[in-house]
């Protein structure tokens, strides 16, 4: 990426922080809503099946691989409100590079997915989770997890500008939930009927869920994942963040 664009990406970037400012209620929102699932799940309805040792060591990093996969449809809507409201118009008249406009969205939104992942890591640590695999392990389990964000992100801004409008939206985000909790975030795939235990198995959010588990030295972890934890977003991204620009270019004629 030029200079050029990287310059125009940091301004479409500013602007979603603005945003913040005057919408603390939504941003407020999406670091609560996967805390309260945590809560959730370890204390209501915990359980973890087929899982050996401390359940929360298991539940933990597959929450954190579950955030990542969720909270996509407020830069979903927002990318379906630029184009609807005529906002993409206006910047195609200035000279702006190609998809800086969806560049700083995903910006932005990564920015939030770091302080989601810094609550639930401080939420987990109150309740008695405990990081077994340093500092080092730690930032690698954090970078692997916001791979998976940027890939489910790319897929996401693809997604929202095929459906159109911002009310097809979270018709379109009801798809996330599948990957969700046909994943191994909060049992074992060892403890389900063999083809929905393979299917979890095989499941890109379940795969980058096992990776953080071993980078943090806790049940369930399974070092030969990582490899996979990686190709699979980067081959998502390989796919999806093309297709985003090449749309994006398409609608902006």
């Amino acid at each position: 990426m030029s200079t050029y664009a990287l310059t125009d990406s940091w301004i479409m970037t500013r602007r979603e922080l603005a945003h913040w400012a005057r919408q603390p209620v939504r941003v407020l929102v999406g670091l609560v809503f996967p805390v309260m699932l945590l809560l959730m799940f370890g204390y209501l309805v915990g359980g973890g099946r087929g899982v050996e040792g401390e359940y929360v060591d298991y539940l933990v990093p597959g929450m954190l691989a579950l955030t990542m996969a969720f909270g996509l449809e407020a830069t979903m809507i927002a990318v379906t409100q630029d184009l609807n409201k005529g906002v993409i118009d206006r910047f195609r008249s200035m000279p702006m590079a190609n998809g800086a406009v969806l560049v700083g969205r995903s910006a932005a939104d990564m920015l939030q997915s770091v302080l989601s992942l810094a609550a639930m890591i401080g939420v987990g640590h109150a309740i008695g989770w405990r990081v077994h695999g340093g500092v080092g392990g730690l930032l690698a389990a954090v970078g692997l997890l916001l791979l998976f964000r940027f890939a489910m992100l790319w897929i996401g801004i693809h997604l929202a500008m095929v459906a159109g409008k911002p009310e097809m939206v979270q018709a379109v985000q009801i798809l996330v939930w599948p990957i969700g909790f046909l994943s191994n975030a909060f049992a074992t795939p060892d403890s389900m009927p063999g083809l929905l235990g393979t299917v979890v198995d095989w499941n890109p959010m379940s795969q980058t869920a096992t990776a953080v588990r071993d980078q943090l030295g806790g049940p369930g972890g399974e070092p030969g994942h990582v490899w996979a934890a990686v190709l699979w977003p980067l081959a998502l991204l390989a796919v999806f963040f093309p297709l985003a620009l090449r749309r994006f270019a398409r609608l902006s004629r």
